[in-house]
């Protein structure tokens, strides 16, 4: 972002995760619960592209490796003559859907539990920042009156 920019800026997304990374904005007289809430945005976008590309990656992987085996036991190769990767159709496809949200349920659960966790902070966070600023307006327009 420019040196002048006083917004967060929004990134193209992330290659392995699909998340897109937040360049957070750091105004130059940023309080101290600004800076936590700074920190906790950033802390919550760090922990959500670790979990998101950690899981596209077993994702695909276990894809792969559903696929091939499934095309093995058909005797077909990964490319047919064309050179075209094969495919399976969609209701061997959902077996494989099923059986990974079924293997990774765990995981998900306690991923939204952090989810919400995370969220609830920055958004009392968000709730104390509003309410300090809208305070020292108060008490600027106080002063000036």
């Amino acid at each position: 972002p420019p040196a002048h920019s006083c917004n967060d800026w929004i990134g193209p997304p992330d290659k392995h995760s699909n998340l897109r990374p937040v360049i957070f904005y750091v105004p130059p007289k940023e309080s101290p619960l600004e800076r936590r809430l700074r920190e906790a945005r950033q802390e919550a976008q760090a922990c959500d592209q670790r979990f998101w590309a950690r899981h596209n990656r077993a994702f695909r992987q276990e894809k792969e490796e559903f696929i091939y085996s499934r095309l093995k036991a058909k005797g077909l190769e990964m490319r047919d003559e064309t050179g075209q990767k094969a495919t399976l159709n969609a209701e061997e496809m959902a077996d494989f859907y099923k059986d990974f949200l079924s293997k990774n349920f765990r995981k998900h659960m306690q991923y939204n539990r952090d989810w919400y966790k995370r969220n609830f902070t920055i958004t009392f966070l968000m709730g104390q920042v509003a309410l300090a600023r809208a305070l020292r307006w108060l008490r600027w327009k106080k002063k000036n009156v």
